[in-house]
């Protein structure tokens, strides 16, 4: 589309109707296409033409919003996912394999993070974690030839980690490392990677795109900036795809996203179904909108707890005593999102008898929908992990997440000071 502001991509980027056609994308419930030519089907084998032939590869709903999420980050290919965890998984088979490994921030989601420190090491992808803020001497010592891909979160989650950019990407365009950015707590419309040398994007699109916790699904988003052709550290995206005829990714406009679909998407299967393309298409339309109330309503969560006597801390980027302040007000200067953790004084039971205690706030195993919503990560989310990858993923046993909704904020607060006043 045109130049818009973000905003309005929100609502009308990803799919443009015909003349006489569904002014909003139609759901193609069908696993299979029509072709009347032989030699058309056969170009669509060949990667010659655009279209779709089994809805395992692409399909034509799911197609709109790939198509949205790609221009809302200024990327050149959307691929949707079944999941946040399978888009994150996609994007390391891409470009990784046996013998490869993967240098990640240790301050990740919890299913990540096991991912990378038990799965993959299965497959002989090893993972080499770094402290977020740690100089970059120090990250840039993990990083060797077999080094494939550079992996953070533009805010993890659940520590509220704010990434560093310019020391990321520094590190990325010295060693010729592709850059993956998990953005799915910020979304584009508080802050866009591409702008901060990211190469790739990942969104949980379960999340805030959705914004309902209505469907499941995931996105990788090409920003079509990193150069394949003639990087050693990629043999893969240079030499012949036998698979598809003696391909070479690198030769291509589009060299992940075409390689990420044909190849791994082909084989793994995990596409994001017709019907949840359309929840998060249409859920995606106000992102804005909700983004911005997320965010006025956290900052004033996040005030009101710093002066609770029962709060031992707090984490809140738009708080002027937080440690990622000025990152925060840097890189998402219209908005710190609508996450924030703390920590109740006391024993670690108060966590439990607080959320329980909760009336308008729920807990659940999400996060980033319109509702407000808690969790206690080291029994849930991050329970497989030991007391010092705890540590390291900067999850204290008293930290509680908040996930906050855009009901009004000073009922959001009532509900806060109720259940405080019971531990």
């Amino acid at each position: 589309m045109k130049n818009y502001k973000i905003d309005t991509l929100c609502v009308q980027a990803g799919y443009e109707p015909k003349s006489g056609e569904a002014r909003i994308p139609p759901i193609a419930q069908s696993t299979t296409f029509f072709y009347g030519k032989t030699q058309d089907m056969a170009d669509l084998f060949d990667l010659k033409s655009d279209g779709y032939f089994y809805s395992r590869l692409a399909n034509p709903t799911v197609a709109a919003f790939e198509g949205k999420v790609a221009a809302l980050e200024g990327g050149v290919c959307g691929i949707g996912c079944a999941s946040g965890m399978s888009a994150t998984s996609l994007t390391i088979f891409t470009v990784a394999g046996a013998g490869d490994n993967v240098v990640s921030s240790s301050a990740i989601y919890g299913g990540t993070y096991n991912l990378f420190s038990t799965t993959l090491p299965k497959l002989g992808i090893e993972c080499r974690f770094f402290d977020p803020d740690a100089p970059a001497e120090e990250i840039e010592k993990l990083i060797d030839d077999k080094t494939k891909l550079i992996f953070t979160e533009t805010v993890a989650n659940p520590a509220i980690v704010v990434l560093d950019f310019d020391k990321i990407s520094k590190i990325a365009e010295k060693h010729g490392v592709l850059f993956a950015v998990d953005n799915t707590l910020a979304t584009p419309v508080l802050c866009r990677p591409k702008e901060f040398g990211a190469h790739i994007i990942i969104h949980s699109s379960s999340k805030y795109l959705d914004g309902h916790a209505a469907a499941l699904g995931g996105v990788i988003v090409d920003l079509g900036n990193f150069h394949f052709k003639n990087n050693a550290r990629y043999k893969s995206f240079n030499e012949p795809d036998e698979s598809y005829h003696g391909l070479v990714y690198a030769d291509l406009p589009v060299a992940f996203g075409t390689k990420c679909r044909a190849q791994m998407m082909r084989d793994f299967g995990a596409i994001m179904s017709p019907q949840n393309g359309f929840i998060s298409y249409i859920g995606s339309d106000t992102l804005a909108l909700r983004m911005e109330r997320h965010s006025e309503n956290a900052k004033k969560v996040a005030e009101y707890l710093s002066k609770h006597p029962k709060i031992e801390w707090i984490n809140h980027p738009s708080l002027p005593d937080n440690k990622y302040h000025k990152l925060a007000k840097k890189y998402m200067p219209n908005g710190q999102g609508g996450m924030l953790s703390f920590g109740i004084k006391g024993s670690v039971e108060k966590c439990a008898a607080f959320m329980e205690a909760l009336q308008l706030i729920t807990q659940e195993t999400h996060v980033a929908d319109v509702r407000s919503c808690v969790l206690h990560p080291a029994s849930t989310t991050h329970r497989q992990l030991s007391e010092d990858d705890l540590k390291k993923a900067g999850v204290p046993h008293n930290l509680i997440r908040l996930s906050v909704g855009i009901e009004n904020a000073a009922d959001i607060i009532a509900d806060l000071e109720q259940a405080l006043t019971k531990v």
